[in-house]
């Protein structure tokens, strides 16, 4: 039961320092072909914009618009894969402690 605990315990502290690090790691997402730049972090949230000045027309807000969504979406979508690529390998050593099964037996 000891060994289980120290397990769970070890898992918990990974999973608090990848979620530091997701939140500390930034990623870009572009549109326009790189007219627009969206800055996440691996936690989604938004850090910088850059706007290329070629694509700012007065008469034509709404494409404006239209690529700053884009941008970050492509930013967000990003962050979403780093998180997946980050917490993977927790989520399956989490599968494969086989001890958690145990506790369920014990507790269920």
């Amino acid at each position: 039961m000891q060994q289980i605990l120290q397990q769970a315990q070890r898992m918990q502290e990974q999973l608090a320092a990848t979620q530091q690090e997701l939140a500390d790691a930034e990623v870009t997402g572009t549109a326009g072909g790189g007219l627009v730049t969206a800055v996440v972090t691996g936690g989604g949230e938004l850090k910088s914009l850059a706007i290329d000045p070629k694509v700012v027309d007065p008469d034509d807000v709404e494409t404006l618009s239209d690529l700053v969504v884009a941008a970050v979406r492509d930013a967000n979508r990003a962050a979403q894969e780093l998180a997946a690529q980050k917490m993977g390998p927790l989520a399956s050593g989490m599968g494969g402690m086989g001890g958690l099964d145990d506790l369920g037996k014990l507790f269920g």
